[in-house]
């Protein structure tokens, strides 16, 4: 009788979500600091948009992967590919390469994420409240996002940099929590962990 050896592989491998959460953080922040009208759209926001805000988050995403983490792989992708997406809406047509979106083609965007933002948010409930503050609060911005554009009312696209900056501090303080709790093996900050059944 022929004995099969079991080999279990044990993944050593970093926790990805502090570095996906403050990419999508920080250049949250710094997009909607200008959406408030504290600086112009200028080559630092699409900088960080494409290296930070983009390719790290795919990074991490594809990190999450390993840790058979499907909902951190599909955010983490998801969104770094909207920070691509939203600098080549931007670049591209200024370059000559494409035609600009029109407005209700931007409406449509804005409200396509903020639908899939909205699904993703049902997800949360399952993992912590930090994250269902950052999913609802990146809901409510994307269909802000759609209503300025819809209704190019200044007051509402002032307001909805305001609340992009509220939604982008949650993400960084989600972030640096689950480091530093990591780090000092306690929590030092509260996310508020969903205990599974």
């Amino acid at each position: 009788m022929n004995e099969t050896t079991v080999t279990v592989i044990k993944d050593t491998s970093a926790n990805p979500g502090p570095l996906g959460l403050l990419a999508f953080g920080m250049t949250t922040v710094l997009l909607n600091l200008h959406n408030a009208g504290f600086f112009e759209m200028n080559a630092m926001i699409l900088c960080m948009g494409i290296f930070y805000g983009g390719l790290a988050q795919i990074i991490a995403g594809i990190m999450e992967a390993k840790k058979n983490n499907s909902f951190g792989l599909t955010a983490f992708i998801s969104y770094g590919f909207f920070w691509l997406t939203l600098v080549g809406l931007i670049v591209f047509p200024k370059l000559g390469w494409m035609t600009a979106p029109s407005k209700s083609g931007m409406i449509a965007y804005l409200c396509m994420w903020g639908i899939f933002t909205g699904l993703l948010f049902i997800g949360t409930l399952k993992i912590s409240k930090a994250l269902q503050f950052v999913f609802a609060s990146l809901t409510i911005l994307f269909f802000l996002l759609a209503i300025g554009d819809a209704t190019e009312n200044a007051t509402i696209k002032t307001f909805t940099g305001f609340e992009g900056i509220i939604c982008g501090a949650s993400a960084i303080y989600a972030g640096v929590a689950t480091l530093l709790n990591e780090v000092y093996g306690r929590a030092i900050f509260p996310l508020g962990i969903v205990i599974k059944n």
